[in-house]
């Protein structure tokens, strides 16, 4: 299928989107297009439809009545100077020109890729312990983020929201320097009035709450329940020997209150 047989959607509002998706057959939604852009112009994707998010008003950081809200469509780059981890692991994604153009929506919605590991921005915002507002084929709702990540992609992801308070927070990261920067394996750690959530990205095709670690505040714990995937960057052996350094420090950053 050409690109030119493709019927494209343009969107104007929220409410526009929402009708055009439908119930999420035969729509590719493209927000930055970093990641379907490729796949299109290799002819691994072959939509029927295409809903371009641009014009849609889902650009947005809103901070009102104690919670913080962020649209599909907000470039990652908007959200490096933001709430922590979020903002750290928003710096470490790809480069520049990436983030300009990337979008949070297309970073959680991201399918799993074989070759590399995806949604980097996952763990920060399952540790921010974050809501997602999507749309489909039985309405609207608002779930936890770890929620709608375990479902499929018939989902068209409106906004994701977090509380806005008080934090103590840590990020670590190991990642390989290229053209397009990738990040092997990371851990997000926030802890609000003694509950501490911990969360990595490079351990499965999503990212995982290591709750065995929440419960005890040792890195020792960090392999419990985990089996660390093989992929062109690094192998699961790999990730094994370098989750418990990092997540020494992202709870060093966390006993020692940084934000």
């Amino acid at each position: 299928m050409a690109l030119a047989d493709v019927e494209v959607l343009v969107p104007g509002s929220p409410e526009e989107a929402v009708s055009a998706f439908g119930d999420g057959r035969d729509v590719l939604v493209v927000a930055g297009g970093t990641i379907v852009m490729p796949e299109l112009s290799a002819g691994r994707l072959r939509p029927r439809r295409a809903m371009l998010l641009g014009r849609a008003g889902l650009a947005f950081v809103v901070r009102s009545d104690g919670t913080v809200t962020i649209g599909a469509a907000t470039p990652v780059a908007a959200l490096e100077d933001g709430d922590e981890p979020l903002a750290t692991a928003a710096r470490h994604l790809a480069d520049g020109e990436v983030r300009a153009q990337a979008t949070l929506g297309g970073n959680l919605c991201a399918p799993p890729w074989p070759e590399t590991p995806t949604g980097d921005l996952q763990a920060p915002l399952l540790v921010l312990e974050a809501r997602v507002r999507s749309a489909g084929a039985d309405g609207e709702r608002t779930e936890p983020l770890e929620t709608f990540l375990g479902q499929s992609r018939d989902r068209l992801l409106l906004d994701v929201s977090y509380d806005d308070v008080p934090r103590r927070t840590g990020y670590a990261a190991s990642w390989r320097p290229h053209a397009v920067h990738r990040t092997i394996l990371a851990v997000a750690a926030a802890e609000r009035e003694g509950e501490l959530r911990v969360a990595a990205t490079g351990l499965a095709p999503r990212a995982v709450r290591l709750r065995a670690v929440e419960q005890s505040r040792d890195p020792a714990d960090a392999l419990v329940g985990v089996d660390p995937s093989d992929d062109a960057l690094a192998s699961g052996w790999y990730r094994a020997r370098q989750l418990p350094g990092l997540l020494e420090q992202a709870l060093a950053a966390v006993a020692e209150g940084a934000a």
